[in-house]
């Protein structure tokens, strides 16, 4: 169950894999799922539309937000001849990509089977307890039955008040040293503590590097996305006597670019009483 919901929590935070594409077939655009796509066809992504498969751009240009896949907040440019891939979205333009990868070989298919499968990666107190339990368990488990077993056959093999007693002390000593708390407890509790980040946003690949964290003293994050959301906003206006003018002025220049910074100057323009843009 543990697991289960880890790769859930996990798999929904990385909503990134599109359910449908559309691709050219004899002049014809049909929406299929993406692995019915083979190599070499064309498929076509419209503004809002994420980019099912890795390819080429064939026809078109447009601005794509790679920001699921990269991180990168600012848009990038795609355009004939660029390299695409899986997972990022296409903001203002039609394009017509060539398929250059399965379905299963996509950048976003690898991500997510890396992000879903964190149990392959088993941190070294994981990797101990494994072993441990392969050649604990099987001993206690024949000690048991031994305990169990033997001293009746010397004691009174024919009286069964004596086979109760020591099968019941067989018993508790199966309980008592049953190694299912053992095992269970460690990898129970990295399983716990990955589902816990990965529903406050962080994606941890494994085990393995959640352990390396009780090691780390120094932390270096990318800032764009990851601290920060990406999205600007102006919080002033120099010269104050003057901002409708700047505004307008600003938004006019920055009216034709999909920079976070543009964006958020267009916004304010577009809010602001005095200002007027003119497309």
């Amino acid at each position: 169950y543990a697991v289960g919901k880890s790769r859930k929590d996990i798999a929904a935070l990385m909503d990134i894999r599109p359910e449908v594409a559309t691709v050219l077939r004899d002049g014809q655009e049909t929406e299929v799922d993406p692995s019915e796509i083979a190599l070499g066809e064309t498929i076509v992504v419209k503004p809002g539309d994420k980019i099912a498969l890795d390819g080429t751009v064939n026809k078109g240009m447009s601005q794509i937000d790679t920001s699921a896949i990269t991180g990168e907040s600012v848009p990038r440019k795609a355009t004939v001849g660029d390299k695409v891939i899986s997972g990022c979205l296409n903001l203002d333009g039609v394009l017509y990509i060539t398929v250059e990868s399965s379905y299963e070989d996509s950048t976003v298919s690898k991500i997510l089977d890396l992000v879903e499968n964190v149990s392959a990666v088993k941190s070294p107190a994981e990797n101990f307890i494994t072993r441990f339990s392969k050649y604990y368990t099987p001993i206690v488990f024949f000690l048991a039955i031994a305990l169990g077993v033997i001293p009746p056959m010397f004691i009174g093999i024919s009286d069964l008040a004596v086979w109760t007693t020591w099968l019941r002390r067989a018993m508790m000593f199966l309980f008592v040293s049953c190694p299912c708390a053992l095992v269970i407890s460690v990898p129970l509790s990295f399983f716990g503590g990955i589902a816990a980040a990965s529903k406050r946003g962080i994606l941890v690949k494994g085990s393995s590097y959640l352990e390396m964290l009780s090691k780390v003293d120094t932390f270096a994050f990318d800032k764009t996305g990851t601290l920060t959301k990406g999205n600007f906003v102006v919080d002033e206006v120099y010269p104050a006597e003057k901002r409708d003018r700047v505004l307008e002025v600003a938004a006019v220049a920055e009216q034709y670019s999909n920079h976070p910074i543009a964006v958020s100057i267009c916004n304010v323009a577009k809010a602001a009483e005095g200002a007027t843009v003119h497309e």
